[in-house]
């Protein structure tokens, strides 16, 4: 796609994107609050995941759109996102679904919480020119650092569609 953006459309992009991401992600803890933690953990017959890789999913996903696409690897980054986390919940990890050497529910939250800060620092410290620098794929409208952030609150929401079903096999009511 040759679209060509200025500064201000980028500027505005942006704004829209960083509102998407917080409302998606409000929904994904809203999700998340109602579901008890003993429950994280267990995988419902037919389905092949759970509600802690999920949050584990979106917390190194969101690292990887937000942070490491947009600036590159840095050194604290390994504090943020160790290996071990990244093979737990990168793109195509599978789930196990015992809780023995994976992250407490609480850690997990922590974990995300702590990227979701530093995401939203590194997407709103960025300039307009870095944003529209060419990316390869997974993006949403523009193949560039732009279209990593605005692809960013589709695949949360993905992924809280994902916890909505498991919490309904789970025998959970739906939050909304």
């Amino acid at each position: 796609m040759s679209v060509q953006l200025d500064i201000e459309t980028v500027e505005k992009s942006r704004a829209v994107a960083v509102g998407q991401i917080e409302f998606a992600r409000q929904y994904t803890l809203e999700l998340l609050d109602n579901t008890p933690q003993e429950l994280w953990f267990q995988m419902p017959a037919g389905l092949p995941t759970h509600v802690a890789w999920q949050v584990g999913h979106l917390a190194y996903s969101q690292y990887g759109l937000l942070v490491f696409r947009q600036r590159g690897r840095e050194p604290e980054d390994l504090e943020l996102v160790p290996g071990t986390f990244r093979k737990k919940y990168g793109r195509g990890t599978t789930p196990q679904a015992d809780p023995a050497g994976q992250p407490t529910p609480d850690e997990l939250l922590q974990r995300l919480s702590t990227i979701h800060q530093r995401s939203i620092e590194v997407v709103t410290e960025s300039s307009p020119q870095r944003l529209l620098e060419p990316i390869d794929m997974p993006y949403a409208v523009y193949p560039n650092k732009l279209g990593a952030i605005l692809f960013c609150p589709l695949h949360e929401h993905i992924h809280a569609g994902q916890i909505g079903l498991l919490r309904r096999m789970l025998g959970l009511n739906p939050v909304r």
